[in-house]
């Protein structure tokens, strides 16, 4: 159980010694990191919440997730950024992308990632005639794209089933002592779930805010902890030599400073499409400030090799590749012959799928190697809930060192308020009538 970096196709796009030569650096920040000294310490506490998590609170995530399963149809999950990337993204990944109709629990839906009116409309036809429960997940209860969904769907709910009965079908994950969502939760008697003061939420896929929806996904999330508390142990390992993880964050700084400012993230199972979106979130949120940082971009292979391929493998020079190879598929089929070969692929007969795709991934890395663009390989074993909490854990400590390697704050996103900001005034909210004027003016 393990991430495992392969640095075969990047030998020839970064030497050794230039990774040696990072050996210091690295070493300095990962010192921030485990000694609370870098800027954001105060977002530090993902880095032992495997080992430290709170285990009463755990086992009533257990069975609220045990509750929800054996009394609802449908689930929504009411969220943005990292209160539904993560838990999206794992169910995807351990479970389907087609969890929702393969019948194994109930159907799990995401609302207020997003302001529009239809998308909310079709979830709350989704709803129609269905046994449901909601998990509102939000620190402060008032950041607008959440707010409006559960002021609506809390509507539904309580028009359904009444206040009573529709209070012990709503979850809240929010702060422990303060803000809108708690106070309405404490009035309402909502039961309710805690988000650390001390984690972020592009990191807070292992607290409530994830566990709770993968839980109803039916998912162990006593094995993501297991997987997880392995890589805190063992990612704690000071040898850059011998720390992937490590060894990762330098060769995307030193990518970074020969040119190659964006990444890549690359997967050739479908089920993988929205850990590349939890990747997006992670890794742009916390390097991309100060004028800094890799873009990250991600891919769904072989489908993408049809269009964004074509700019890879010819465009311009600007980018590197991460592959993520789960080394073992959840299920395969094998090819069968067939007599008048039309398709002429004949040549594939008897062969697993599984090693087809593999062929593909292999043809790829070396074709865009060739083609100038350098390929960092992660090695996944399979997409097991231990391996997942492993990886997990190994991106955010990427992403961490990666950050203070790239001299920001890893754990703050300031650049988020502007367009609220600038949104806030369109929509006339009191306190901004003199930027409502401004705006409008520039919008003329």
């Amino acid at each position: 159980m393990s991430v495992t970096l392969n640095e075969k196709h990047i030998s020839s796009f970064v030497s050794p010694r230039e990774v040696d030569q990072m050996a210091p650096l690295v070493a300095a920040a990962v010192r921030q990191l485990e000694e609370h000294t870098g800027a954001g310490n105060d977002f530090h506490g993902w880095l032992t919440l495997p080992t430290d998590y709170d285990r009463e609170e755990f086992e009533r995530i257990k069975k609220a997730a045990a509750k929800i399963r054996s009394d609802s149809d449908v689930l929504i999950v009411i969220g943005i950024g990292g209160s539904y990337l993560g838990a999206r993204s794992a169910i995807e990944l351990l479970r389907s992308p087609f969890h929702n109709t393969l019948g194994d629990g109930p159907e799990i839906y995401f609302a207020g990632c997003n302001l529009s009116g239809s998308y909310l409309g079709e979830i709350l036809k989704l709803c129609e005639g269905r046994r449901v429960s909601l998990n509102i997940i939000s620190k402060s209860g008032t950041t607008t794209e959440p707010a409006l969904a559960f002021r609506v769907l809390r509507k539904m709910m309580e028009e359904r089933y009444g206040k009573k009965e529709a209070a012990s079908r709503i979850y809240c994950t929010t702060d422990r002592a303060r803000g809108t969502l708690k106070e309405l939760c404490d009035r309402e008697g909502y039961e309710s779930f805690v988000i650390p003061d001390d984690v972020g939420g592009r990191y807070s896929v292992l607290t409530p805010v994830g566990l709770l929806p993968i839980a109803v996904a039916g998912c162990d999330i006593d094995a993501i902890l297991r997987g997880a508390r392995k890589a805190e142990e063992e990612l704690r390992e000071p040898d850059l030599k011998k720390n992937a993880c490590y060894r990762y964050a330098a060769y995307r700084n030193l990518l970074l400073q020969k040119g190659k400012r964006i990444e890549i993230f690359s997967c050739y199972e479908p089920r993988f499409v929205q850990m590349g979106e939890w990747l997006k979130q992670l890794f742009g949120e916390s390097e991309g400030k100060d004028q800094k940082g890799l873009f990250p971009a991600s891919v769904a292979f072989t489908t993408d090799l049809h269009s964004l391929g074509q700019f890879i493998q010819d465009g311009s020079r600007c980018l590197f590749e991460t592959v993520v190879d789960i080394r073992k598929p959840a299920a395969d089929l094998f090819v069968e012959d067939d007599p008048q070969n039309l398709d002429g692929l004949n040549f594939l007969s008897g062969q697993e799928m599984a090693l087809i795709n593999r062929r593909a991934m292999e043809g790829t890395i070396l074709a865009h190697t060739e083609g100038g663009v350098p390929n960092l390989v992660l090695e996944l074993p399979e997409a097991n809930e231990e391996e997942y909490g492993y990886m997990v854990y190994f991106f955010e400590k990427a992403c961490g060192v990666s950050g203070y390697l790239l001299g920001v704050n890893p754990f703050d996103q300031p650049g988020v308020e502007a367009y609220k900001k600038n949104m806030f005034a369109l929509l006339g909210k009191p306190g901004y009538e003199s930027l409502r004027d401004e705006l409008l003016a520039k919008l003329q």
